[in-house]
C-alpha cells in the first residue's frame, strides 16, 4: 500500500515540558494540537496552522522554524518522506528535558480540568500494514492534580446513632428524675393527709360552734335583683334573689320602694323612683352601693311578661290573702282569698299587684313574692329547661344578664323551692328610708353577705327639697347649691300649690342647727327655718318658695 504513515507516529520523544506537552526530536517537526486535544492540521509547505505564541516568538529570534529540521535532504525513507542529517539538539528554553523513554505499557492519568487535556493519538495506518506503537505515559507533577475528598455515607450513620445514644440516655435519666418527683409528691399527700386526718379528728367534736362561723363568714352567693313593672301606672315592686351556694339555701328579699338610695351627682332618691328614672342598672349600682352586695344582674318582669310566664310554668298554686275584685263593678271576684287558690297568668298578675283600701305599699309586695315563690317551684330545675322558658318569653335581656345566665339561675333557685329550702324576708326599712341596726345584722350582713353604709354617723346630711315655686327651674339650682356645699340631695318632687315663702323643716331637734346651716347655704333668711314633719328619707326638708332665689 502507498498510504503514508503519520510522520509523527514515528518520533522520538525526549520528554515533556512544563505543561506536559511532549517534547521530540529537533530534527523533527512538532505537532501542534489544539484546546481540545486534537492535531492542528498541516499546510502545503510543511508547516502547522495554530502555531503557538512560544514557537513564533522562536522563530523570530532565531530567523529558523521552530522545531523544524535544519540541512538538506540526503533521501528519502520507504514512505516518501525526506530524511535529513542527525543534528545535536540546539539549547532548549524551559525546564529540562529529560531523556527519551520508551513506555512498552500506556498508563493512564487524570490531568486537572484547567491543564491542557493529553493529546489524542493520531490516526494510525490500517491493521494490515501497521502496528500502532503506544507512547509513553505523561510524567505529570502532583501539582497538576486536584484531589476531591468525598463525604463518606458511614460517617453520618455514626452521627445519627451517636444522637440517637445521647437522646435516650437523657429520656433514661428524665424517667428516674420524674419517678424521684412522684416518690417525693406522694409523700407529701400522705403526710398531708395524716395531718388533716388529725385535724378532723380534733375538731370534728367542735361542729356546732363551726356552723355559725361558716353562716357569717365568707360565702359564695348569686344574688339578681328583679323588678315588677305596672305598664298601667308605672308602679314597681323589687325583690333580690339569693342562692347561697355555701348554705344550700334560697331568700327572696323584699325591698320597699320607700328605701333611700343614692344617685349620680350626689343626690338621693327612694327605690320606686331609682326604678322609674335610672333604669335597672342605675339603680342596680345604687342598691350595691347602699347595701355593700354584689348583685350580678337584673331582670326586668313587666306585668305581661309576668302573665306569661305563668301560662308556660302550667299555672300556680298560692295561698292567697285576700279577695281581688273584678275589673268592673258586679263581676266576679279575680281572686277569691283562700288556701290552694290556682291562678293563671291574668289572676297572678292581678293578685301581684293588687293594693287594697289602707293598704300600705309592703302588702302587693308580699304578694309578689308569693307568686315568684309559686312560680320557681314549678319552673324546671333543669339549667337547659330553665333557659328554653325565658327564651320563649322573647324578652329583650338586660346586658348584665344574659338568657342562659338567667335560665342558670332560676333553675338553681327552683331545685331549692321545691325541696323546702326557700324562704322569703323583707328589708325593714325607717320612716325616713334609711336601714337601722336590725335590718344591718339579720338581713344585709346574713343573706346578702354585705354592709349597710348609711348608718355611719358621719355621712352627709340628707336634704329633702320640695319645689313649690310654681316653675321647674329652682329644684335644680337648689340640688347644685346643696351638693357643692357637702350635703345629699333627695328629691322631694314638686309641690301642686305654690307657696310664696320657704320654709326649712327638722323634725329632730339635733337637727336644729344644720337646718340653720341649710337655710344660710340656700339663701333663706333665719326665720324660714323651724321644726315640723319633714321628708321621710331626709333629716331636713326644705320647701322652696316663690322668695327662692336660686
Amino acid at each position: 500500500m502507498n498510504d503514508r504513515q503519520d510522520p509523527y507516529a514515528q518520533q522520538q520523544v525526549y520528554g515533556y515540558d512544563a505543561y506536559g506537552q511532549p517534547v521530540y526530536r529537533p530534527d523533527a517537526p512538532e505537532r501542534a494540537y489544539d484546546q481540545y486535544g486534537q492535531p492542528l492540521p498541516q499546510s502545503p509547505h510543511g508547516q502547522q496552522y495554530g502555531q503557538s505564541y512560544e514557537q513564533q516568538s522562536y522563530e523570530q529570534l532565531h530567523g529558523q522554524s521552530y522545531g523544524q529540521p535544519q540541512g538538506q535532504p540526503y533521501g528519502h525513507d520507504a514512505y516518501g518522506q525526506q530524511q535529513y542529517p542527525q543534528q545535536q539538539p540546539q539549547q532548549q528554553y524551559g525546564p529540562p528535558v529529560q531523556a527519551p523513554v520508551q513506555a512498552s505499557v500506556q498508563q493512564e492519568w487524570i490531568p486537572r480540568q484547567a491543564d491542557a487535556p493529553p493529546a489524542e493519538p493520531a490516526a494510525a495506518a490500517p491493521a494490515e500494514t501497521q502496528i500502532p506503537e503506544p507512547r509513553p505515559a505523561p510524567d505529570y507533577r502532583t501539582e497538576q492534580f486536584s484531589f476531591i475528598e468525598e463525604p463518606d455515607e458511614d460517617s453520618e450513620d455514626v452521627i445519627d446513632w451517636l444522637k440517637f445514644s445521647e437522646s435516650r440516655t437523657e429520656r433514661r435519666d428524665e424517667r428516674k428524675r420524674k419517678g424521684r418527683n412522684r416518690f417525693v409528691a406522694l409523700a407529701v399527700v400522705l403526710v398531708l393527709a395524716v395531718a388533716g386526718g388529725v385535724g378532723w379528728f380534733v375538731l370534728s367534736g367542735d361542729e356546732d360552734k363551726k356552723a355559725p362561723s361558716a353562716a357569717g363568714g365568707a360565702q359564695k352567693r348569686d344574688v339578681i335583683v328583679v323588678h315588677l313593672r305596672q305598664t298601667r301606672g308605672g308602679d314597681s315592686a323589687t325583690v333580690l334573689l339569693v342562692d347561697n351556694a355555701t348554705t344550700k339555701k334560697a331568700t327572696a328579699v323584699l325591698v320597699p320602694n320607700a328605701l333611700a338610695v343614692a344617685k349620680d351627682g350626689g343626690s338621693a332618691t327612694t327605690l320606686g323612683k331609682s326604678v322609674q328614672e335610672a333604669g335597672t342598672g342605675g339603680t342596680r349600682d345604687a342598691l350595691n352601693t347602699l347595701l355593700g352586695s354584689d348583685i350580678k344582674g337584673s331582670w326586668r318582669l313587666d306585668t305581661p311578661y309576668l302573665e306569661n310566664l305563668v301560662e308556660l310554668v302550667g299555672g300556680i298554686t298560692v295561698d292567697t290573702d285576700t279577695t281581688v275584685p273584678g275589673a268592673k263593678p258586679g263581676e266576679s271576684p279575680l281572686v277569691e282569698q283562700g288556701k290552694g287558690r290556682s291562678l293563671g297568668g291574668r289572676t297572678a298578675v292581678a293578685y301581684a299587684t293588687y293594693r287594697g283600701p289602707g293598704e300600705d305599699q309592703g302588702k302587693p309586695l308580699a304578694r309578689f313574692g308569693q307568686v315568684m315563690q309559686a312560680v320557681l317551684r314549678k319552673m324546671s330545675s333543669d339549667a337547659r329547661a330553665a333557659t328554653t322558658t325565658v327564651e320563649s318569653l322573647a324578652q329583650i335581656p338586660d346586658p348584665s344578664l344574659s338568657v342562659q345566665q338567667l335560665g342558670a339561675s332560676l333553675a338553681h333557685l327552683a331545685e331549692k323551692a321545691k325541696e323546702g329550702s326557700y324562704a322569703t324576708t323583707t328589708l325593714p326599712v325607717q320612716p325616713d328610708g334609711t336601714l337601722g341596726e336590725r335590718a344591718a345584722d339579720t338581713v344585709v350582713k346574713d343573706v346578702l353577705g354585705g354592709t349597710v353604709k348609711n348608718t355611719d354617723k358621719n355621712a352627709p346630711p340628707r336634704i329633702g327639697v320640695k319645689n313649690a315655686t310654681g316653675g321647674a327651674a329652682a329644684a335644680g339650682s337648689a340640688q347644685v347649691t346643696l351638693v357643692n356645699g357637702g350635703y345629699t340631695y333627695v328629691d322631694g318632687g314638686t309641690v301642686g300649690t305654690a307657696e310664696a315663702a320657704s320654709s326649712v323643716i327638722y323634725a329632730d331637734e339635733a337637727r336644729a342647727a344644720e337646718a340653720k346651716e341649710v337655710a344660710k347655704t340656700l339663701g333663706l333668711p333665719e326665720r324660714a327655718v323651724k321644726q315640723g314633719k319633714g321628708m321621710g328619707n331626709a333629716d331636713v326638708t326644705v320647701v322652696l318658695g316663690k322668695d327662692y332665689k336660686g
